[in-house]
C-alpha cells in the first residue's frame, strides 16, 4: 500500500474533480453462470455516471464475499441479468456527486466504504444512503472487508439476538470473513466465545480474532456435545450461524434455554429444516438476519452501527482479518478461492495502482 492509498484524503481526487474522468475503465463481467474462474472475464466499459441520489467512487480495493460466488453460479437472491459486474464491497474515493447527494456530507476526495452489486471495476456508482467515512485506523484493504461481515455480525449479535456480557456465544465459520468479525464483537461485548472451524489450520485464526474455545468440527467429538461439556452444560445462550446444514443442527442441540439461533447463511449449500416443536419444548428462538434489508429499509441504524465499528476500529477491537491481497488481474481465482473454501479471513482485491 503506498502512502496515498492509506490515508483518509486524496487530492489527486479532488484536484482532477469529475470533469475529468476517462471515459472507459477497466472492470470483470460474469458473462454466463457458473464456477467464478470459468464465467468471469474482463471487459473495458464505460465509466457510469451518478444518478442524482448516487456518488461516484474511484475504487481502491474490494473484499471478495461469498455471494460474489453465489452470483457467478446463479445462486444469490439477486440475479442481475448478463453480464453484469460483480463484487459488492469496496474502498475509494468519491470523485463526482449526484445533483441530491451535495447534502450529504461527502465531498469529492472523501476515502470511503460501500456497499453495492457491481463494484468489481475501477470506477462504481454507489447510492449515497450505502456510503460511509472509513475509518482513518484501516489501511484500503481493511476498510473494504468493513461493511458487510463486520455489519452483518453486528446486527445478528445486537440486533437481533441482543448479546449480553458473560453469555456463551457459539460462532461457526469461526476463520472465516464474517465469522472473525463475530468473534471480535463477541469478545468486544464481553461474550464468553466458542468458535467452530474445519480444520486444525484454522484453528489459530479464530484464536487471535477472540474465541476462547475453538471446536474442530467433526475431529473433537461432536459440536454439541462439546459446547455442552465448555458450559458446564448449559449450552450456548446464542448461536451465529453463516453455515446451515449440519451445523444448525448441531446448534439445535446445544442451546440454551432462551437461546437464539442466528440464522446468516447457508455457506454449507444446505438449507436446514426449523422444527418449530423443537423450538417450543426447548425454549429458543431462530432469528433471520439479511442485512441487506436493513441498508435499504433503515439506513440510520446501518449509519448508527457503522459509527460504533469505526470507534472500535480506532480503539482496537474491530481488525478485519486480511488473508491475501491480490491484483486486479487475480480477481476471478481470488473469488474462486473462497467459493472453494480455501481461505482464511478475508481477500481483497486490489484495484488502484
Amino acid at each position: 500500500m503506498t502512502e496515498q492509498q492509506t490515508t483518509g484524503r486524496t487530492t489527486d481526487a479532488t484536484e482532477r474533480g469529475a470533469a475529468t474522468l476517462p471515459q472507459t475503465m477497466r472492470a470483470w463481467q460474469v458473462v454466463r453462470h457458473g464456477e467464478p474462474a470459468q464465467v468471469l472475464e474482463r471487459a473495458d466499459l464505460p465509466v457510469p455516471q451518478p444518478a442524482a441520489d448516487e456518488v461516484l467512487v474511484r475504487v481502491r480495493a474490494v473484499a471478495v464475499n461469498f455471494p460474489d460466488a453465489l452470483l457467478a453460479r446463479g445462486q444469490y437472491q439477486v440475479q442481475p441479468d448478463l453480464p453484469f459486474v460483480p463484487g459488492i464491497e469496496l474502498c475509494g474515493d468519491v470523485v463526482a456527486l449526484g445533483a441530491d447527494a451535495h447534502g450529504s456530507g461527502l465531498q469529492v476526495g472523501d476515502r470511503v466504504v460501500g456497499s453495492k452489486i457491481g463494484v468489481l471495476a475501477q470506477y462504481a456508482a454507489v447510492p449515497v444512503a450505502a456510503v460511509r467515512e472509513a475509518p482513518e485506523s484501516l489501511d484500503d484493504a481493511q476498510a473494504s472487508a468493513l461493511t458487510i461481515a463486520y455489519q452483518t455480525a453486528w446486527f445478528g449479535l445486537h440486533r437481533r439476538a441482543a448479546l449480553q456480557a458473560g453469555e456463551w456465544l457459539l460462532v461457526h465459520a469461526a476463520a472465516g470473513g464474517v465469522g472473525t468479525a463475530a468473534c471480535q464483537l463477541g469478545a468486544a461485548a464481553g461474550a464468553r466465545v466458542i468458535g467452530v472451524v474445519g480444520s486444525e489450520a484454522k484453528a489459530d485464526v479464530a484464536r487471535a480474532a477472540g474465541a476462547e474455545h475453538v471446536i474442530v468440527r467433526d475431529a473433537d467429538g461432536g459440536i454439541a456435545a462439546r459446547v455442552k461439556e465448555l458450559t458446564a452444560g448449559s449450552g450456548a445462550d446464542v448461536v451465529f450461524d453463516p453455515v446451515g446444514g449440519a451445523s444448525f443442527e448441531q446448534s439445535t442441540r446445544c442451546i440454551a434455554l432462551e437461546g437464539r439461533i442466528v440464522v446468516v447463511g447457508f455457506a454449507s449449500g444446505e438449507i436446514p429444516p426449523v422444527r418449530a416443536n423443537h423450538a417450543l419444548v426447548k425454549n429458543y428462538s431462530v432469528l433471520g438476519l439479511h442485512w441487506a434489508l436493513y441498508q435499504q429499509r433503515r439506513p440510520e441504524l446501518v449509519d448508527a452501527a457503522h459509527a460504533e465499528l469505526a470507534r472500535l476500529a480506532e480503539a482496537g477491537p474491530v481488525r478485519p482479518v486480511i488473508q491475501d491481497v491480490v491484483g486486479f488481474d487475480d480477481a476471478p481465482g481470488a473469488v474462486q478461492r473462497l467459493a472453494d473454501g480455501r481461505t482464511t479471513g478475508r481477500l481483497v482485491i486490489r484495484v488502484a495502482d
